[in-house]
């Protein structure tokens, strides 16, 4: 019995880490920029191999599939030293999207997943013994952790679709004022923390706050924009990015900026909406091309 209830805990903490992570997936996936892993595309590729595979190991490890449990292992030790290397180059405190957006690089997070490794590795290895009918009961209850995490997700899923409706009403126009951010026509070099494909007209740099509602509500429309293939994304947080907030002068949060390839700054704006997120990018593609404004 104390074999199986380690199985389940393990297996919790596999579906937890995925659930976390569907709960979130803009954010999760913007953390990826912490390994280096640039571009949306290839972002949205990654987390949701991430994610699959979490959840497919949490099924094996909880039915006692050794080798569920030695990959999951492998997973755990590579995230280890993927987080390792990132705290000694200076980026203890940035997201790592392990757990949710909520998680951070820091030593904690790397002794964490250097235990998991090892439990995991270890599992395999301990005494088992024939399943009882509480045993059975357990699988059962399993089973059905399987079956609410699948209607958690369900309602996610539901509930972005919600988002995306809420993200449509209000103003069609950003509030852009000259005096407030930066100097439209001026030059930025925010250009080089995007990672171009080829095919962009836009960079388009989102600053957000914790903690602000706005923010939160604003993660449905960055989502839906950065299927556009003519469109660069990336959120910057004013807790994180205090260079970026502070190189073009951000009055507050939500607060877009769209840069063209070679750094201008083409259009701005508080932005609480896609549809004003969408005027922002028009303008901007608009006025790629003319002369600098005033």
């Amino acid at each position: 019995m104390a074999v199986l209830a380690v199985r389940l805990l393990l297996a919790s903490i596999l579906l937890g880490a995925a659930l976390l992570k569907l709960a979130s997936p803009v954010q999760s996936r913007e953390a990826l920029a912490t390994f280096g892993v640039r571009g949306p595309h290839v972002r949205r590729a990654v987390w949701s191999l991430v994610v699959a595979t979490e959840v497919a190991l949490a099924v094996g490890v909880a039915v006692g599939w050794a080798p569920a449990a030695y990959t999951g292992a492998v997973m755990a030790l590579g995230l280890a030293a993927a987080l390792g290397l990132a705290l000694r180059a200076g980026q203890g405190g940035r997201p790592c999207g392990c757990f949710g957006p909520a998680s951070r690089v820091s030593a904690v997070s790397v002794a964490r997943n250097l235990g998991l490794a090892a439990t995991l590795a270890l599992l395999p290895a301990l005494p088992a013994s024939s399943p009882s009918s509480q045993d059975w009961l357990a699988v059962g209850v399993v089973i059905a952790l399987v079956v609410i995490a699948a209607l958690v997700v369900s309602v996610l899923a539901l509930a972005r679709q919600v988002g995306e409706l809420r993200a449509g009403v209000g103003p069609d126009s950003a509030l852009e004022i000259l005096d407030e951010g930066p100097e439209l026509g001026g030059q930025s070099a925010l250009i080089e923390e995007f990672s171009p494909s080829g095919d962009e007209r836009v960079a388009v740099a989102v600053f957000v706050s914790d903690g602000c509602p706005a923010c939160g509500s604003l993660a449905p429309a960055l989502a839906i924009l950065e299927r556009d293939p003519l469109v660069r994304l990336r959120s910057f947080e004013e807790r994180l990015d205090p260079a970026a907030w502070e190189a073009l002068d951000v009055p507050g949060a939500p607060y877009a900026v769209a840069l063209g390839p070679d750094g201008t700054v083409l259009a701005k704006g508080a932005v609480n909406t896609l549809p004003q997120l969408d005027s922002v990018v028009a303008t901007a593609k608009r006025r790629r091309g003319q002369p600098a404004v005033a």
